[in-house]
């Protein structure tokens, strides 16, 4: 099952964006920020102001609950979020992009936008029951979400560092 493109695209970001928490923090700069809006294609809205930062930063906690929870709890969350922002879906086009949903105002602060993307994202992974692939990384000194996207579903590690780390500790754990 593969999703949409711009589920995956909401779902890599809230991913990022949750992990950006895990040591060391990679979101503590306006110029981060800066550069997650871009690397993920945002339209809209982007301030650019420390308080943005620290709104986008205190998202982190409440999406990590929202992409960890099971399939009950985590349509409670993605049912609170899309009603409090006041979600309308619509369809919009945008650069190279074709047809996808926003359901939010390019005006809305950033914040919202990722919130209530994420949701709709949320939504998909509900609907076709593919929780299975968000999970925690395999490396036990790691609190880091692993987005799963291949088709054998083999991610293990939320990260090329975390996964070589745990590689080379089974090396050497052969080797003795």
């Amino acid at each position: 099952m593969t999703f949409d493109h711009d589920t995956e695209a909401s779902l890599v970001a809230a991913v990022e964006l949750v992990n950006s928490a895990e040591e060391p923090d990679t979101l503590t700069e306006i110029t981060q920020l800066a550069e997650f809006f871009v690397r993920h294609g945002y339209t809209g809205v982007h301030a650019g102001t420390a308080e943005e930062l620290a709104a986008v930063r205190a998202l982190r906690a409440p999406l990590r609950r929202m992409l960890t929870s099971d399939r009950e709890s985590a349509v409670q969350l993605v049912n609170e979020t899309l009603a409090e922002h006041r979600a309308v879906p619509q369809l919009a086009r945008h650069g190279d992009v074709d047809y996808h949903i926003h359901a939010t105002p390019a005006s809305a602060p950033l914040p919202v936008r990722i919130a209530v993307e994420t949701a709709m994202a949320m939504v998909d992974v509900i609907r076709f029951d593919e929780l299975s692939r968000l999970s925690l990384c395999a490396d036990s000194t790691c609190e880091g979400i692993v987005l799963d996207l291949s088709r054998n579903r083999s991610r293990r590690y939320c990260s090329t560092a975390c996964g070589n780390r745990n590689a080379v500790a089974a090396y050497r754990a052969r080797q003795k």
